[in-house]
């Protein structure tokens, strides 16, 4: 895949993970394996995930140059803090099993489009 293949795909993903968790945060944790019964803050915590995915998506669909390769680092170290994140949780037993390696999985996998479309660029 080129370079503008590898930023729409990365940027489509972010818009479609970051909305659905915005506009409907318990079905979009619910398909993470979270469990928003037994925390109701998780709504509001998926939202907060939710809005910063898409202005990283947006950020990246709507620049060039610098400022492209910018969105793009910043959504790498997101990305690889979300990996963290979820192993740190599978670790400490506030996540499942599953869930942690969804959730570490997709992370990882949004840090590498984003590493790739950084040394296409």
């Amino acid at each position: 895949m080129d370079r503008d293949g590898t930023i729409k795909l990365l940027s489509g993903l972010r818009l479609a993970i970051g909305g659905s968790s915005w506009a409907t945060p318990r079905v979009a944790g619910k398909l993470f394996g979270l469990d928003a019964a037994a925390n109701p803050q998780t709504p509001y915590l998926a939202r907060l995930f939710g809005v910063r995915d898409i202005a990283l998506g947006w950020g990246v669909m709507s620049t060039e140059g610098e400022t492209q390769r910018q969105w793009l680092m910043i959504g790498v170290a997101c990305d690889l803090a979300d990996a963290a994140a979820g192993i740190a949780g599978g670790r400490g037993g506030y996540l499942p099993k599953h869930t942690a390696v969804l959730v570490t999985a997709t992370a990882l996998a949004a840090a590498a489009l984003g590493g790739q479309a950084l040394k296409d660029g």
